[in-house]
């Protein structure tokens, strides 16, 4: 998982790309953010893109972003 940041807002306001790649099938997951949702949204997100195709993940490999790192 990784963010890219720095984007134009778009219409509904959203300013980033939350990458997710998927190292089995080697998918790749490009789903729009803002920068300041939450911990809890963005877990959300997660389940609801990636859990529902995939069921949990056994391990996760992440930036290190100050919401995932706290």
């Amino acid at each position: 998982m990784d963010f890219v940041l720095g984007l134009p807002s778009s219409s509904k306001k959203k300013d980033a790309i939350w990458v997710v790649v998927d190292r089995l099938t080697k998918s790749a997951y490009f789903i729009l953010v803002r920068t300041d949702y939450s911990l809890n949204k963005l877990a959300e997100l997660y389940i609801s893109k990636i859990v529902r195709l995939y069921g949990m993940s056994v391990s996760i490999i992440l930036d290190s972003d100050p919401r995932f790192t706290s």
